[in-house]
C-alpha cells in the first residue's frame, strides 16, 4: 500500500517494506496536502482491516485555501507578469493546488473572466466588474509611459524574470492598477513626515512632477485601485470566516463506494462425502450490491493518527447457498445497509522507528502487518477472498487489541499484534472479552533483501473456543459437526514473497501451515495452503492492474483426533485422516483505472473439486466491481 507520508500506511498499516517516513510537521494544516496510500497498497474488505489504512487517499486542499485561490486568481496572474517589491497592501500570494481536476479546470476558465454577479451587501466580491469587460492598456498610452518612468526612478516594480519592464506587451487595466499600487506604496514609504528624503537615502527627493503624475494616474485608475483593495479585503474576510467554521483543521475524510454485480454457476454438491453422490445443487441469484466505507483520519501532533471507520453494505456471502466457502468474494460487506463502526484505532510513534496501534476495532494481523502481495485490496485487488492474502493472517477474526511496528533497519522490520474477536464482551470468559473467547497473538518479520524483493515471515498463535479457526476460507472447521464443540489452540507459520521483475511484472506467492491441538482430547489437526501469482501493473494503460492466481485453499492434511471427532470423514464415522482430494483455485481479473477516482474490475475465478471433494462439480464465480474513491 502506499503511505500518506505518515502513520496511515507507513506505520502499523499494510504497506511496502520500506523504512518508516515519519514527518516532523503536523499531518493536516489548512494549506497543506497530505498524500496517499494506498496504497499503495491505503487498502480493503468489510472487516476493519480493509478500511483502516485508506489506500484511496487523494491529494486534497482545505476549503478555505480553495476559496482563497478562486478569488486571488487575478492577483496571482498579475504577479506572474510583474514581481512586486514588498507592499503592505499586497501580501505575498502562495501557490495552491486544486482539489480535483474539475476544480482546476473551473479555476482556469474563471481566470480573468469572472462573470458579473448581482450586488450583495455581504459580499464585496459581487460588486467587482468583470475583468474581461475592462479595456487594455497599450504600450503607446500615456499612462503606460508614465508608470514606466516612475518604475525606472523609484524601483517600485522588479520587472519580468529577464529584467525588462513590460516591453511591448499589452496589459489589462487591472494589471496596470496592481503595478500602480506598488509604486504608490513605494513612494509613500519614501516620504517621511518632514520632507521628501528617503529613509535609506538612496533617493534624495520625490519631485513635485512625479506627485502630480501620481495624482493623475490615481484619478484615471481610481475604480481599478478600489476594486483591487476590495478583492484583497474580501478574500481575507472570507478566509477568516471559513477557518472559523471549517470542519476541522486536524481531521480529513476519505471515502470509498463499491458497486458490484456477481453470480455463480449451479454446481452439484456432495454434502456428505461418503458415497460420492451429490445430495443437492448449489443455487444463487445474480445480484447487484453496494458498500460504502468512510474513514476519518485525525492527527493531533503530526506523529499520531486516530482512525474512525464507518461502513455499510448489502453484499452477503453466497457460501451458505453454495455449501462451500471457497466462492467467497474479497469485498463482501453485509450490514443490511446499517452503518457500523468498522475501525476505531489510535496510532502513534514513541521513537523515530517504533510505532504503536491500539483500538477496539481495526486492530488485527491483517491491519498491523505490512502487506507483501501487490494483489491485496478488496476494492482494487483480487476479487476473491482467498486471493487477498495468506489465509493464516485471518485466523482468530480479531477486531480490537494492541500492536506495534518496529523498523529495525532499512531492510528489516518487525510487527506484532494481540487481538481479540469480541474485546467488549463482559459475559462468559470462554466467549469473549480481551483475554477470553477467540483471540490471536502473532508477529511478522518483514524483509527486503534487495530493492525489488519483499518477504514476510508470519507466526501466529490463536485460541478458539469452538474449533473454528476463523479464517473464513477453505477448511476453517477443525472438528466434526456431530461432535461436541471443544476449544483448540493453534500454531500457524507461513511466508509471503513478492518479486518486482520490472515496473510491469511482479511474481510471488505464499504458503501457510497450521497445527491445532484440542483441549481435553488427544491428537491434532494440521492444514496447509499455498498460492502463486503474477501481477501486471500498468497493463495496457498506466494505473491498470492485471492478475493471475493459482493456489490451494486451506486443506486439512492430517487429523488424528479420536473417532467421531475428525472433520474430513465426519459423515463416515469421523475416523482419523486428512482430505483425500484437493481443491485448486484459478483466478483472473483486470482492473481498469478509468480515472484517479474510478476503477472498473471484471474478474473470474474457478474452483476445481470444491471443498476438497472430487464429487463436487466445478464452481465458477464471476464479478464486475466498480470502485469510486472520494
Amino acid at each position: 500500500m502506499s503511505d500518506i507520508s505518515l502513520l496511515m500506511a507507513g506505520v502499523l498499516a499494510t504497506g511496502p517494506i520500506s523504512a518508516l517516513n515519519l514527518p516532523e510537521q503536523p499531518v493536516i494544516t489548512p494549506d497543506n496536502l497530505v498524500q496517499q496510500s494506498t496504497q499503495e497498497n491505503l487498502s480493503q474488505v468489510v472487516s476493519p482491516a480493509e478500511i483502516t489504512p485508506p489506500e484511496f487517499v487523494q491529494p486534497d486542499i482545505t476549503t478555505s485555501s480553495a476559496k482563497k485561490h478562486k478569488y486571488e486568481n487575478i492577483l496571482k496572474k498579475s504577479r506572474e507578469k510583474i514581481q512586486f517589491i514588498n507592499s503592505p497592501n499586497l501580501p505575498q500570494l502562495k501557490d495552491t493546488q486544486a482539489v480535483t481536476e474539475v476544480a482546476q479546470n473551473q479555476e482556469n476558465t474563471e481566470e480573468f473572466s469572472l462573470s458579473p454577479q448581482p450586488p450583495d451587501s455581504d459580499n464585496q466580491m459581487s460588486q467587482v466588474t468583470s475583468v474581461s469587460q475592462l479595456k487594455d492598456v497599450q504600450p503607446s498610452d500615456w499612462a503606460f509611459d508614465a508608470l514606466q518612468s516612475l518604475v525606472e526612478r523609484y524601483g517600485c516594480i522588479a520587472g519580468y524574470h529577464d529584467g525588462n519592464y513590460l516591453g511591448n506587451r499589452t496589459i489589462s487595466r487591472y494589471e496596470f492598477a496592481a503595478g500602480l499600487n506598488a509604486c504608490l506604496e513605494k513612494i509613500k514609504e519614501a516620504m517621511p513626515a518632514a520632507g521628501y528624503a528617503y529613509a535609506n537615502n538612496k533617493i534624495n527627493t520625490v519631485n513635485s512632477e512625479d506627485l502630480i503624475l501620481l495624482q493623475r494616474l490615481q484619478s484615471e485608475f481610481k475604480a481599478e485601485l478600489q476594486q483591487l483593495q476590495q478583492r484583497v479585503e474580501a478574500v481575507e474576510n472570507r478566509t477568516t470566516e471559513l477557518q472559523v467554521n471549517q470542519f476541522s483543521t486536524t481531521t480529513r475524510l476519505f471515502g470509498q463506494a463499491v458497486f458490484s454485480v456477481q453470480g455463480t454457476n449451479s454446481p452439484d454438491v456432495d454434502l456428505f462425502p461418503r458415497d460420492g453422490v451429490p445430495e443437492r445443487q448449489g443455487k444463487t441469484n445474480l445480484t447487484f450490491t453496494s458498500s460504502t466505507q468512510l474513514t476519518l483520519a485525525t492527527s493531533f501532533t503530526g506523529r499520531d493518527l486516530l482512525l474512525t471507520g464507518l461502513s455499510a453494505g448489502n453484499l452477503g456471502s453466497n457460501a451458505a447457498l453454495l455449501s462451500t466457502n471457497m466462492g467467497r468474494l474479497g469485498f463482501e460487506s453485509n450490514t443490511d445497509n446499517n452503518l457500523v463502526v468498522s475501525d476505531l484505532s489510535y496510532r502513534f510513534v514513541v521513537s523515530d522507528n517504533f510505532g504503536i496501534v491500539v483500538g477496539t476495532a481495526g486492530v488485527n494481523p491483517i491491519n498491523t502487518f505490512r502487506g507483501i502481495s501487490p494483489l491485496e485490496g478488496s476494492s482494487d485487488g483480487a476479487i476473491s477472498l482467498f486471493g487477498q492474502r495468506n489465509p493464516i493472517l485471518s485466523i482468530g477474526n480479531g477486531t480490537g487489541g494492541i500492536g506495534f511496528d518496529w523498523q529495525i533497519s532499512d531492510r528489516i522490520s518487525l510487527q506484532g499484534v494481540y487481538s481479540a474477536e469480541i474485546p467488549s464482551f463482559s459475559g462468559n470468559i470462554n466467549q469473549g472479552g480481551l483475554f477470553g473467547g477467540r483471540l490471536t497473538a502473532g508477529a511478522q518479520l518483514s524483509l527486503a533483501p534487495t530493492d525489488n524483493i519483499d518477504i514476510g515471515v508470519h507466526y501466529l498463535y490463536s485460541h478458539s473456543p469452538d474449533g473454528l479457526l476463523g479464517s473464513g476460507i477453505g477448511d476453517s472447521q477443525l472438528i466434526s459437526p456431530f461432535a461436541d464443540a471443544t476449544a483448540f489452540d493453534t500454531q500457524a507459520i507461513g511466508a509471503t514473497v513478492a518479486w518486482r521483475i520490472n515496473s510491469n511484472l511482479q511474481l510471488g506467492g505464499w504458503g501457510g501451515f497450521t497445527s491445532s491441538k484440542p483441549f481435553n482430547l488427544p491428537g491434532s489437526v494440521e492444514t496447509t495452503n499455498w498460492m502463486v501469482f503474477a501481477a501486471f501493473p500498468n497493463l495496457l494503460r498506466p494505473g491498470n492492474l492485471g492478475g493471475v492466481l493459482v493456489g490451494q485453499p486451506p486443506k486439512i492434511t492430517s487429523s488424528t483426533l479420536p473417532d467421531n471427532f475428525n472433520f474430513p470423514k465426519f459423515s463416515d464415522g469421523g475416523t482419523a485422516g486428512g482430505r483425500s482430494d484437493t481443491s485448486i483455485h484459478v483466478e483472473l481479473f483486470y482492473r481498469a483505472q478509468l480515472s484517479d477516482n474510478v476503477a472498473l474490475t471484471p474478474g473470474l475465478f474457478v474452483i476445481f473439486n470444491p471443498d476438497h471433494n472430487a464429487a463436487n462439480d466445478t464452481l465458477v464465480v464471476g464479478a464486475l466491481r466498480a470502485t469510486f474513491r472520494f
